[in-house]
């Protein structure tokens, strides 16, 4: 295939032309007729060749070169805004350093644990890899999480559980739910710049709350529900994405009780809980699923190949969750990816494995804080756990113009203002503690602290 493919490329092969015969391109290349024949029949699945009945395999006549390297890549001229992070870590080759990603390297993921579930799945009922998701998910997968949100205090039943092709998707589910466009929504600042993005594509209106160390600012979050009369407030309660904050219980008890009075329905995303060492105080144990709605997914601590998210909310608005997620997706997630998280949840090797990763980011976010002190830049606070540090840069340094000067030298940052709303992160960038091994992304970001910000 490879060598079909060179000589197209190189157009000794051109639009239309006829291939070699089974039987001789197999005594050229010296393997068997056979290997030729599923060579050739998957070069014609791509579309770069066809068969002729009775003829042989000719070049597709609508064959076009290879896409340049320069079309493949994310544009990076692009405005920075909660997209232009998503963009160019997504779209990049995988070897370019990713400090401003939000997942763990493949190198740090249960890889044999998966590999195992996936062994497993292969043995498993053809149903399994052939059929829909059921509505609400995997009953087994729901069972086990479950047993999880027990651990957290929080009480629920099977009904009040659906599983998402994605924690993304679960928000989205919610917003299709509970939103009209124009409603507002209430958001940290900072805050997980996809909740933005998302709240964008809805059409709804955001306004922040300050974050602190322990949470919200509880008077201007008091203050907020009162004037803005927000519908939606969406947060991370343990280690917060991106400033690896936690909620203290003070926090969390006025936030209650400021959205009972005001009639706010909170979002908590709960999916970076399992990096915490101890667990802290959940709104949702808290409120008892009432105003609160829980959500998470395992695409940072399991796979983020293997997407597969939850809600946990009221029974009755469960019901409506499912009919939507039947109407946009038709069905729950993939029972290839429920089954595999299922496995590797059930197999015993998971705990182990979150015991272990906790204790390797304790290492690196100690490692990391130290080398970015080293270069002026302080980390806000050390978080409990997790992989993120928000840091400010020495001298009020402008966090985007450092972010594209690393990206002209192919490193991957995430500035501030991506996260806020108010703008008012300009000096701060959030780093990925764990892609930050690589001796040349720290050659690059000394260079890139030296950049000035681009006249617009």
């Amino acid at each position: 295939m490879s060598a079909i493919r060179a000589k197209v490329a190189g157009r000794a092969l051109s639009a239309g032309d006829r291939l070699p015969s089974i039987r001789s391109l197999a005594a050229t290349m010296g393997v068997s007729p056979s290997t030729v024949v599923e060579a050739y029949d998957r070069l014609a699945a791509e579309g770069l060749i066809r068969a002729r009945r009775g003829s042989g395999f000719y070049v597709s006549p609508t064959v076009t070169p290879p896409l340049a390297l320069t079309e493949a890549e994310p544009r990076r001229d692009r405005e920075v805004d909660p997209f232009w992070v998503s963009r160019q870590s997504l779209d990049t080759d995988d070897a370019v350093p990713k400090p401003g990603c939000g997942w763990l390297p493949p190198e740090w993921m249960p890889g044999a644990a998966l590999r195992r579930a996936t062994r497993a799945l292969a043995r498993s009922d053809a149903s399994v890899l052939t059929n829909y998701g059921s509505t609400s998910g995997s009953p087994g997968l729901r069972r086990l999480l479950l047993t999880r949100l027990a651990e957290d205090g929080i009480e629920t039943s099977i009904n009040q559980l659906m599983l998402t092709g994605s924690g993304t998707q679960a928000t989205d589910l919610i917003c299709r739910f509970l939103l009209r466009p124009g409603d507002t929504v209430l958001v940290d600042d900072p805050c997980y710049f996809n909740f933005r993005a998302l709240l964008r594509a809805h059409q709804a209106r955001i306004v922040s709350v300050p974050y602190t160390p322990s949470g919200p600012d509880v008077t201007r979050f008091e203050q907020i529900l009162g004037s803005e009369r927000p519908r939606l407030y969406i947060t991370n309660s343990a280690l917060h994405n991106p400033t690896g904050a936690t909620i203290s219980l003070q926090t969390a008890h006025r936030l209650l009780t400021a959205a009972a009075a005001h009639d706010l329905t909170i979002v908590e995303d709960d999916i970076f809980g399992d990096f915490e060492p101890e667990r802290s105080p959940r709104l949702a144990a808290l409120d008892g699923l009432n105003r609160v709605i829980r959500i998470g997914s395992f695409s940072k601590t399991l796979s983020a190949s293997v997407r597969c998210g939850y809600i946990a909310a009221r029974a009755d608005w469960i019901e409506h969750l499912v009919d939507l997620q039947v109407a946009t997706s038709f069905g729950g997630p993939s029972p290839v990816a429920t089954e595999i998280i299922a496995k590797v949840l059930a197999g015993g090797s998971y705990r182990k494995h979150m015991d272990e990763l906790r204790q390797k980011l304790t290492r690196t976010r100690r490692d990391v804080a130290r080398k970015l002190q080293a270069l002026g830049i302080e980390p806000w606070l050390m978080p409990r756990g997790g992989f993120f540090l928000w840091c400010r840069l020495a001298d009020g340094q402008d966090a985007t113009a450092v972010a594209r000067a690393a990206l002209e030298e192919d490193v991957v940052l995430a500035p501030g203002n991506v996260f806020s709303v108010s703008q008012t992160a300009s000096s701060f960038m959030r780093f990925n503690v764990a892609h930050m091994n690589d001796p040349r992304m720290w050659d690059v970001l000394r260079r890139a602290l030296k950049a000035k910000p681009i006249e617009r």
